[in-house]
Parts: structure tokens; sequence; C-alpha cells
């Protein structure tokens, strides 16, 4: 099977015998990897000894009168936050249940980058048996921000960080990237819209983040990422789902609706209780669903029989910041389930 996203820790992790992922020491051990957790050479040797202790046994006791003894006041945060993060994985035990954990039951500080990291590994998991490079790529939506560009029937999404980077003025000119202007004189480049029929040079290119996709409604894009979606959901409550494509919702008055984002969740909002939303704000609508699940026992009785509406859209300045969790914690599943 072609093998993707290499650096995401997948590899790390452990399966259970539900096929969810076991939290191991050598993931635990990344975390303190990281540059703001290795020590450098202003560190005190009580930060020195701390780091070498959790390196050796990463689930060791951690007090706070052993955060408070460094020097070093942002080293104190760093370990507060990373520690804190660190003791619901380990009372987690599967990555899936500590995602779940932070939104079900928040609190703590959790930076939004450990979130799209747990979701990045969950997404390989689910995706490590795909044969469709398109669901990846797809996929690369739940966890990392996209730049919408609409051009006549077309939208397209690119990752935003990528566009960024080969925009500055700072890019590297070894990045292989066409550049340009538009008629406008404002920067352009062109990266590699995925299809079908081109779509195998995403395996070779999946940590570059460097493809993009047309979500058009009824796309090759926009079908794979109902696939995806059905997958996440089904992965974590064991829920068979159906998601389709939608040009625009007939129902005069719908039961239930799901935003994938904060801007959609706002207009849908906004949309199911009649009030009034400007034409600006309604464009940003990105893409529509329609959810069903298979089962109406597994759903709450008020809801079964009724379609769940899913919607995304982009914000002002034209960025796609989905949450995936949304389609967890916001589903309206029978307490049974």
């Amino acid at each position: 099977m072609p093998d993707f996203w290499l650096d995401s820790g997948y590899r790390l992790l452990d399966k259970t015998p539900g096929g969810h992922l076991a939290v191991t020491d050598d993931f635990l051990r990344a975390y303190l990897m990281r540059p703001e957790m290795e020590p450098v050479e202003e560190s005190c040797e009580v930060e020195r000894a701390l780091h070498a202790r959790l390196l050796e046994n990463p689930k060791s006791d951690i007090s706070s009168a052993d955060i408070a003894a460094m020097a070093d006041d942002d080293i104190k945060e760093n370990y507060q936050v990373v520690i804190g993060f660190r003791d619901r994985l380990v009372t987690a035990e599967t990555v899936e249940d500590c995602y779940l954990g932070l939104f079900k039951n928040p609190g703590g500080q959790i930076p939004p980058l450990f979130i799209n990291q747990l979701t990045q590994i969950i997404l390989h998991n689910i995706l490590a048996d795909t044969l469709y490079p398109l669901w990846v790529r797809c996929g690369e939506m739940l966890f990392r921000e996209q730049k919408i560009t609409l051009q006549n029937e077309a939208i397209m999404a690119a990752d935003a960080d990528t566009v960024d980077l080969h925009l500055s003025s700072g890019a590297p000119a070894s990045l292989e990237i066409a550049k340009g202007k538009n008629d406008a004189g404002a920067k352009e480049i062109e990266l590699d819209v995925l299809s079908d029929k081109n779509a195998e040079i995403y395996w070779d290119r999946s940590d570059n983040y460097d493809t993009v996709l047309d979500l058009r409604v009824w796309g090759q894009a926009n079908t794979s990422l109902c696939r995806v979606m059905e997958r996440w959901v089904n992965h974590f409550y064991q829920v068979p789902v159906n998601i389709q494509p939608l040009e625009e919702v007939k129902e005069d008055s719908w039961v239930w609706h799901i935003g994938l984002d904060t801007e959609a969740t706002a207009l849908l909002n906004d949309l199911y209780n009649g009030n009034e939303v400007a034409e600006e704000r309604n464009q940003r609508l990105v893409s529509l669903f329609r959810m069903e699940i298979r089962d109406e026992t597994l759903i709450k009785p008020d809801i079964a029989g009724r379609p769940i509406y899913l919607g995304m859209a982009m914000t002002a300045d034209n960025l796609l910041r989905l949450k995936p969790q949304n389609l967890l914690v916001n589903l309206p599943l029978a307490e049974s389930a």
C-alpha cells in the first residue's frame, strides 16, 4: 500500500484489537523532542535532569513543584502544557479516546497544533488502507487550513501555509512552483489540481501539501470528502452514515444541521432561525452535504428518518478552517448508541 504523511507520528503508535491507536512511550517521547522542549545551552540543571528523566520514562510522575523548580518561566509554561497533554493521552490510553475527551471533557491548555496532529494521526489510521489519493488529500482539509479561490464554477482549495510560503518575499528560490502575476499585478502561483487522472502524483508529495482540490458540488474531490467524513464518523462510533453533496437545502424546516467550521455553524444557525443573512456572507458557503444514518435506532427518535445537513464556509479572507470534532460532538445519536 502507498504510504503517506511520513512525519505524522503514526508509525510510533500501536494498534488495539479494535483498530484504534494505543499510546506508546515512543509517541510520548516525540513531544519531549520538540524544539520547545529540548534543553539548550542556557538550560538550568533542574530542566536538564527533568528532561532526561522523562526521556527515560515518558510516563514518569511530574509534580507542579518539579516544574516550578526550573529557572525559565517560558520553559515552565511549555512543561505545564506538554505534561497536561501527556496526562490526557496516558489516561485515555488511545489517541481516539483522548481526541474525543478534549471536546467532551475540555480543560487545560491544549495547543491547536496538538489537536491538529491528533486529527492527522487518526485520519492516517482511517485511510491507511485506501488506494484513492484524492481521499487522502481531502483528509488534509480536516487538519490544515485551506485557501479558497473561486474560478468560474470551480472552488479551488489549496493549503494555506503552502500558498503563504510560496507568495512570501522570503520564499526560497529552490521551491519548484510556477509563479507569476495576474492582470491586476497580484502575485500568483500554479499548483497541481488533483483529479482521478493525475491523482497518483500525490503519493510522492503527500508531505509537501502542495496540491489543489476542486470542490465544485458534483466534482470528484467533493465526493471524496464525503467518503472521508463517513469513515471519520464510523471509526469513532461504529455508526455507518451516508453523506452526499448537496446544491441547496430545499426543506422549509429542517430538524438538524452541523456546521463543519465556525463560519458555517453561525451561518446555518442564522438560516435555521430565520435571521436575515447578507448575500456576501451567504456566498461564503463553500459546500453543503446531506447526511443519513442508516440504522435509525442509533439516532434520537425525534430526528430518525430525517436528514442531517452539513455545511462548510470560508472566512471573509477566503480561509477554510474545518473542525472535524463537530461531526462527532454534534451528532444527534441515541443514548443507546
